[in-house]
Order: structure tokens, then sequence, then C-alpha cells
């Protein structure tokens, strides 16, 4: 059943929502904070947007324009509806196509800024897909595999443009040495915790375009405290 619903503690945003799709999650807010932007940006890609969460949380934070792409039709139509509920229109453009196709159709250079919230998990003979087709293709490499995100960043950014991925720990190698292979250095990490006393279930990646060497890494950040509230340095993510 399709809903609106405040986008948390963001100003008069409001996201659309249907319970039978992938609907945004804490990731989708932990990327929009972690990504540099400075004042200088002025071309940004969100690549498989969904309802278009990180479209939405960008635009409090720049006013340089932004595109996401959303191959799902369905989705793409509610992440258009979206916009336009948030009177958006005129910053954020959302195109429903594969981007596998359309980077093809777009100029090298760009892209100040590429966004990625991808699909986490490897397809294999042993993949267990979920029964709703849009949910399957958000969560694994049905339509989007890591080689080909960093392929089409390697293209569309500018020189020194940026990259940042939200991803899973057990794909961090993997992330290393595709942004490697097509000239996009790491730069910045950050590993989340569900709480103080478990294990990283969350990584977040940032390279740079024909970067130096030389990855900071920063302070690990903590989803709950002991008593599974929000900790106070997710909180703040929560607002603009």
């Amino acid at each position: 059943m399709e809903v609106i619903n405040d986008l948390l503690n963001y100003k008069n945003l409001k996201i659309i929502q249907n319970s039978e799709m992938f609907s945004f999650s804490l990731d989708s807010i932990l990327l929009s904070n972690f990504v540099t932007i400075n004042k200088n940006i002025d071309q940004i890609l969100d690549i498989g947007c969904g309802n278009a969460p990180i479209p939405l949380i960008l635009s409090t934070k720049t006013d340089a324009h932004i595109t996401g792409v959303e191959i799902q039709e369905k989705v793409y139509d509610m992440a258009k509806r979206t916009i336009a509920l948030n009177h958006l229109e005129e910053q954020i453009d959302i195109i429903n196509d594969d981007i596998n196709l359309r980077y093809q159709q777009i100029e090298s250079d760009q892209y100040d800024i590429i966004t990625c919230n991808p699909p986490y998990f490897k397809v294999s003979p042993n993949s267990h897909f979920n029964l709703s087709d849009y949910k399957t293709i958000a969560r694994h490499e049905v339509t989007l595999n890591l080689q080909q995100l960093l392929k089409i960043s390697r293209k569309l950014l500018k020189n020194g443009g940026v990259l940042a991925i939200v991803h899973r720990p057990e794909r961090l190698i993997d992330l290393i040495e595709e942004m490697r292979k097509n000239n996009i250095e790491p730069k910045k990490l950050q590993f989340v915790y569900p709480r103080k006393d478990q294990q990283c279930n969350t990584i977040l990646i940032e390279g740079v375009k024909n970067g130096n060497p030389g990855l900071k890494i920063l302070n690990p950040l903590y989803v709950h405290n002991e008593t599974d509230e929000y900790t106070d340095e997710i909180k703040v993510q929560f607002s603009d």
C-alpha cells in the first residue's frame, strides 16, 4: 500500500513509500551525510535512486543540480511524484532507465559527485531471491554489479570528482580493487556498527577520480546505544 511519510526530521520534506517495494533505509541517510559536498559542485548523479531519498536529502545541503536514475518504472514513478510533492522539479530530475545503457549516451566528465546505495549481494546459483522483483533488484546484483558501477563512474565523473558508496563490509576488498582499477582512489572510509558490542554491518566509502593515494579512516559510527535508542551521533544525521 502506498503512503506519504515525513522524511524523518528534514523540514517540510515528504516521501512516497510502498510496502511492497524496497523502502529507503538508514543507509541512504548515512550516505547522504557522509559524501563530501563543497560549494563549487554543479552536478550530482544518484545511481539507483529508488524513491529518491538521497536526492531529497542532498537538496537540503547544496544548490547543485541532482539527477537520479532508477531502472524500475513503478519505483521511478514514486520518485517522480515525490519530487513534485516537494516542489523540487527545478533542482532534481528523475530518469527511468538502465544506467548501463544510459551512461553510454552521456559525455564523459559530467558529474562532480556520484552517489550510490547499490545492490549488496552477488548473484550465484545459491542466491535466495525475494518473491518481490522490486526487492530482488534492490538487494541483488541483477541489473548492476560493482564492476559496472565503477566503470560507469570512471566515465561520468569529472577529474577530481567524488564517488560515494554505502555497502557491506564483506565487499570492502572488492570495492577497493574495483575503484583502483578504474582510477578512483579510495580517500575516506567509515565503519558503521549496530551497537558497540556487535560487528560492523555497513561501510561508507568515498573515492576521488585520479586522486592521490591516502585513505582517511573516520571514527566508527554506532547506530544504537545500550537501551536500543539511536545514539546522538545518529540523531544528528536525521535533520538538516
